[in-house]
């Protein structure tokens, strides 16, 4: 019984955190579960029940019937408060994704207006530097370049089921794709497949050996440490980006086909 009663506290402590997380406040979400739990009930009654003080649950009954969570019941001289099913609990969400689109462009904006020009930034993590990836092809424009220097069979590695379909997603965008790859026998296969790909691969020298990832774009200059700890560094100079540029392309047209 007392493992029964300690499970259903956690479970209880996980749904009520899961609440928080999409925007009631932690009073909220401990009336709002007692509500479901409880079926409709008094002021007091859900006051006991939540936890929340007498003075304070009136107040978060308000927010919740505010936000269509919690509805209003008179049985004769009673007046009781039950909850609405959870699938209002999307309501929420998409009132605030809603917000949000209608915030973005101001927010982009403000983003825009920064003057970035010049600064690097790091990203720690494989997580982090998939965020880095996916920036990269959000920002670059049709017909520009994008320039791969890099060991592909590294690359892919970290995360194969991501780095494909990245690989996958990049392949749509109408823009100039150019690897100079270390040798290997997921760079061959790739190149098999260039055309699909929209990207054309040059194998660099046999004793290559890299251990980063370098991506060249008009925006910015990324690189990428394929071995742990992983990490990304970003630099947004057009004088960088433009030396970058000039020594790949020595480099591309140094290669053989």
């Amino acid at each position: 019984m007392c493992r029964f009663i300690r499970h259903m506290n956690v479970k209880n402590d996980n749904l009520r955190k899961t609440l928080e997380h999409f925007g009631l406040t932690e009073n909220e979400a401990a009336v709002y579960l007692a509500s479901l739990s409880s079926g409709p009930a008094s002021v007091l009654a859900l006051s006991r029940s939540s936890g929340v003080k007498r003075t304070t649950v009136y107040s978060v009954i308000l927010a919740l019937q505010a936000k269509g969570l919690l509805v209003r019941e008179v049985k004769g001289w009673k007046t009781l408060f039950a909850a609405e099913p959870p699938e209002k609990l999307e309501n929420i969400i998409e009132a605030r994704k809603t917000e949000l689109l209608q915030a973005l462009p101001d927010l982009s904006a403000l983003y825009n207006l920064r003057g970035d020009e010049g600064s690097i930034r790091f990203y720690d993590g494989i997580e982090a530097v998939k965020s880095v990836y996916e920036s990269l092809i959000k920002e670059i424009r049709p017909h520009e370049d994008y320039l791969v220097l890099s060991d592909l069979n590294q690359w892919l590695s970290l995360d194969a089921k991501f780095f494909q379909n990245f690989i996958e997603r990049r392949a749509k965008l109408p823009i100039n794709i150019r690897i100079l790859s270390q040798e290997s026998d997921t760079a061959k296969k790739l190149k098999k497949h260039e055309r699909a790909y929209n990207e054309k691969i040059k194998f660099l020298p046999p004793d290559t050996k890299l251990t980063t990832n370098l991506v060249i774009t008009p925006q910015r200059v990324v690189i990428h440490q394929l071995v742990h700890p992983v990490f990304a560094m970003s630099i947004a100079n057009p004088n960088i980006i433009r030396m970058h540029k000039e020594q790949f392309e020595i480099m591309w047209k140094a290669l053989a086909e």
